[in-house]
């Protein structure tokens, strides 16, 4: 690691002393607390084997049964796909979409990109066109939900245990295996690492600016997001292009403020209707009725399950409700150019970026509940209205706090500090 090279932190842009650290040592941003950079062993075969060993399992969890039921001697199955399909089949294809691309497209896509960086790496080539892979898995990652889907299925057995009998399939293991070998490879896998194997354009010299400046963007430097390159743009531009991976710069991200809110508006009207109509309806011989989130909460409960049920309620209302009053605050605080408190406010917007996905729990449950019990008049279980709400609340947050830019946070602080 060079010791003299500059780096900018991506959550409040201070520019900052690369320093040697300890095998698998986090440095931290000075100012914020953000994670920098870490210093781990050359793991690329490591990350390369986890993932590929990663994709087989995908492929298997795939093709194999979620769980099954034993309805009057015959057994009911489904697989992740079959759910979907059942959603679709049902005219709910919003909610099948979302679970498409959440639990099979972005994670197919995800490992998909990790082997095709790494293999050529191992085998001692370089891969073709590295800036627009590295740019689809930043985008792709944090859409990918695995982990959410194995506490998904976890509720829907204990919810499935008052339909009939209930028999995990070979999938349940297959994505919990999934699940813990992509975790793996995440840690092992670093895309700075993988730039400062393959690039073959120099860094600018940034040593020049001095030290006196506290920011990139006081220096006039870009800092890309794709590859971490900083630059300097000809003349007083206020956009310009990465000489590494080709990527659209901006000092800030363009009109953050206006589509943060515009995310969080539809989302705070959209929450209303995800807690009030009906995310599931279940129909028997001698009645019908409607499930919100909170009555499904409370059925958890009252049957035993109270650790899921503060589970499912923390993921479902508490979460989103949480998610939409701290973006709000963020917002508001930073459109009036508050310098208060600035490293808490940047400690809430990392909690909501890190919780945000949690809350398509629900969604997951209520599509392998869709999909197994239909037993005609006997019993089936429909979704309802309210479930296409909830998602676009979950999908809605999710844009709102990635259209945030928490350096404009502390662009406050530097205009007091002048």
């Amino acid at each position: 690691m060079n010791e003299t090279e500059l780096i900018a932190c991506h959550e409040c842009d201070l520019l900052q002393w690369k320093a040697p650290l300890f095998e698998r040592g986090t440095a931290r941003c000075h100012r914020c607390g953000a994670a920098l950079y870490r210093s781990l062993p050359a793991t690329y075969d490591r990350a390369l084997a986890f993932t590929l060993a990663a994709g087989i399992l995908f492929v298997v969890a795939n093709c194999f049964p979620i769980v099954g039921l034993w309805v009057k001697g015959a057994l009911v199955e489904t697989t992740l796909f079959g759910a979907v399909s059942s959603l679709y089949a049902d005219g709910m294809w919003p909610i099948a979409g979302l679970v498409f691309v959440t639990t099979i497209l972005m994670p197919a896509l995800n490992m998909a990109a990790v082997i095709y960086l790494l293999l050529p790496l191992h085998i001692g080539g370089l891969p073709q066109r590295p800036e627009i892979v590295l740019r689809v898995l930043r985008h792709v990652a944090p859409w990918g939900m695995i982990e959410v889907l194995m506490l998904a299925m976890l509720v829907a057995l204990v919810k499935l245990q008052h339909f009939a009998t209930v028999v995990p399939g070979v999938a349940i293991g297959s994505f919990g295996v999934v699940m813990v070998l992509l975790a793996a490879a995440a840690v092992s896998f670093n895309p700075r690492d993988i730039w400062a194997r393959i690039e073959s354009v120099p860094g600018v010299d940034v040593a020049s600016h001095g030290v006196n400046v506290a920011t990139a963007a006081r220096a006039g430097l870009f800092v890309c997001h794709d590859c971490g390159l900083m630059s300097k743009p000809p003349g007083h531009v206020r956009g310009g292009i990465c000489p590494r991976c080709s990527a659209v710069l901006h000092l800030r991200k363009p009109n953050s403020l206006a589509r943060t809110w515009a995310f969080l508006l539809a989302a705070m009207v959209l929450y209303i209707p995800a807690v009030l109509l009906p995310v599931t309806v279940t129909s028997t011989l001698l009645s019908a009725q409607s499930n919100t989130i909170l009555s499904g909460v409370v059925f958890l409960w009252t049957s035993g399950s109270w650790a899921l049920a503060t589970i499912v309620f923390i993921a479902s209302i508490v979460v989103p409700m949480l998610k939409i009053l701290s973006l709000a605050y963020l917002a508001w605080s930073t459109q009036l150019r508050s310098s208060l408190m600035p490293r808490k406010r940047t400690r809430i917007y990392r909690w909501v970026e890190l919780v945000g996905r949690w809350s398509m729990l629900d969604i997951y449950v209520i599509t392998i509940l869709v999909a197994l019990v239909q037993f005609g008049s006997v019993a089936t279980i429909d979704a309802g209205p309210g479930s296409i709400a909830f998602g676009a609340v979950v999908v809605l947050t999710m844009f709102a706090a990635l259209s945030f830019d928490p350096r404009l946070i502390w662009d406050a602080v530097e205009s007091e500090s002048e």
